[in-house]
């Protein structure tokens, strides 16, 4: 069974940083690619990044370019996401997804179905 959970997150001032963590376990499918997504309050579920470490290959979403950086964690199926920077528009609860069943590469990381495992989330706040 897929299991993911995340760590970190908090609240920040807008220009502060935050890093998010996460550790998967019990893939079906045999990539190692993991991804964060993010949801706002009435707002749909977006990728923000995502990395495949097989392949290094990392994906961001324009909204964040040059401003968080998806790294593999020390451990296998770990990943971090460092988030400089911040903005209000970047709060909201983030999502740690695992066990990857799409495109090869992650090349359609982008796509929420195309995740298997789901971690609880982890909130995010950036005040102005």
């Amino acid at each position: 069974q897929v299991q993911v959970v995340e760590s970190g997150g908090g609240s920040v001032e807008a220009g502060g940083s935050l890093v998010l963590s996460c550790v998967g376990s019990g893939f079906t499918y045999k990539s190692d690619c993991m991804a964060w997504w993010r949801q706002a309050p009435a707002k749909s579920r977006e990728g923000v990044a995502a990395i495949c470490p097989g392949d290094g290959k990392t994906y961001y979403a324009d909204s964040v370019k040059g401003r968080f950086i998806i790294s593999q964690g020390d451990a296998k199926n770990t990943v971090t996401l460092q988030m400089n920077s911040l903005k209000p528009e970047d709060t909201g609860m983030y999502y740690c997804a695992a066990d990857y069943l799409g495109a090869a590469r992650g090349a359609s990381w982008f796509k929420r179905y195309e995740w298997n495992g789901w971690g609880q989330g982890t909130q995010v706040t950036v005040s102005s």
